[in-house]
């Protein structure tokens, strides 16, 4: 009789996954078929382990980048995969129909652990942003009229890929031919105070902002400005939005970084760490904010699935950890020895600045717009890291549990590729 609890792990694959996974590919394979819209490493990776990448030809690399902030556990880990292959072997999915135990306990375990009451389970950090951005503009209209629209966000923003998250975002670059922008948002300076000052009145419905600057420059919030954020929003009555899909869970050594700043937002949204490499993200708040959210104003298909959030739950109950979040700061100190390290010898960093296992180095002028090439110069060295800003920052997001071994071999590999560069 079949047991839907049994390891089927012995089970050979059936005859079109083995063929499939015959099939060979390259590099070349997704210049040929999919769309242009990355420019990928020149290396396939093959599989992966804690912090190390293989490609197709076995080389190994240690990772730097974390899949964009995304594996807080690293790669493969096994309490992740323990999870998701018993999730797996009890229930996919049912839709938001019903409701699944491992949703609920991850819910209940988010509430427990934050400023929220609420909890809304979706698949990435863009719907979250969306659905923060949905909720603080029906809570605005229910409570003062449709009026109070406006939105207020940061230039060199990142808030996600769909319509209304891509228009919040403050590069322009993500929105060109692609218009005309939804009306109603606003965008100032990041960290300038008198600039937000100066756009707030009684019809803004929200300010949206990253307590830090990733993608646009890997800029810490300043105090002065997330606390006037916060008392602009109190004045005029005003949600404040705190996206923190790459801040959050851990990354820069507190569980979400408001903790550490002492300033709570009406709104959290998190996804990239939450989930390990596992699709799933979520946005929470109050139980009066989440009181316009009636059913039928929101919704989402796979968002909450039991795969994910059994995966998530078991990501919280690792990271939500005092000692493990006090090795994340340590860890940091490491980095940013050796990055002062690497600097002294061959002086191509202005600052290196970040809050946790969240660094950027800003290149000098002699090398402004070649983080690019910095980048492909790791993967040479087999060693890979991200870039931010204006093409003149180098940013490192590895594994929260990356380990001194590989923290050490790492930097290794990165002087190796920023000897070349000085060399060229």
């Amino acid at each position: 009789m079949f047991d839907p609890l049994r390891n089927q792990s012995n089970i050979a694959p059936p005859a079109h996954v083995r063929e499939a996974e015959s099939l060979r590919v390259t590099r070349a394979t997704f210049d040929q078929v999919m769309f242009q819209t990355y420019v990928p490493a020149n290396f396939v990776p093959a599989r992966a382990a804690g912090s190390k990448i293989w490609d197709t030809e076995g080389k190994d690399y240690i990772d730097f980048a974390g899949g964009v902030a995304v594996l807080s556990l690293g790669h493969c880990h096994p309490a992740l995969n323990a999870a998701l292959k018993a999730q797996a072997d009890r229930m996919w999915h049912v839709s938001n129909y019903m409701v699944n135990e491992p949703a609920m306990r991850l819910a209940k375990k988010l509430v427990d652990a934050t400023f929220a009451d609420r909890v809304f389970l979706c698949n990435s950090g863009t719907e979250a942003n969306e659905g923060a951005l949905k909720t603080a503009r029906k809570y605005a209209s229910a409570h003062f009229g449709d009026k109070k629209h406006r939105i207020i966000s940061t230039t060199n923003s990142f808030h996600g890929r769909t319509w209304l998250a891509v228009s919040t975002g403050g590069s322009p670059k993500y929105t060109k031919g692609m218009g005309p922008v939804p009306e109603g948002i606003t965008h100032i300076p990041y960290n300038d105070v008198d600039a937000l000052r100066a756009v707030m009145d009684d019809d803004v419905a929200c300010i949206i902002m990253e307590p830090m600057q990733g993608e646009g420059g890997m800029f810490p919030g300043s105090p002065a400005f997330l606390a006037a954020a916060r008392e602009l929003c109190d004045k005029h009555n005003a949600l404040l939005i705190f996206d923190e899909i790459q801040s959050g869970v851990g990354r820069t050594g507190a569980l979400y970084s408001y903790m550490q700043k002492g300033i709570t937002p009406d709104i959290l949204t998190s996804a990239k760490g939450i989930g390990g490499g596992f699709p799933i993200g979520c946005f929470m708040t109050t139980e009066k904010v989440a009181s316009v959210m009636v059913p039928g104003t929101h919704g989402t298909t796979y968002g909450g699935n039991p795969l994910g959030a059994a995966v998530a739950e078991t990501v919280l109950d690792i990271v939500n950890n005092e000692a493990f979040l006090k090795r994340v700061l340590v860890a940091e100190q490491r980095l940013r020895d050796g990055f002062a390290a690497i600097n002294k010898k061959y002086d191509v960093f202005a600052d290196v600045r970040g809050e946790g296992l969240w660094l950027g180095c800003e290149l000098t002028a002699k090398y402004d717009n070649k983080a690019g090439d910095f980048m492909k110069a790791g993967h040479r060295h087999n060693v890979v890291f991200l870039t931010a800003g204006n093409n003149n920052i180098l940013r490192f997001a590895p594994a929260l549990n990356i380990t001194d071994v590989e923290i050490d071999e790492g930097l290794a590999r990165v002087e190796r590729a920023v000897a070349e560069m000085v060399a060229t």
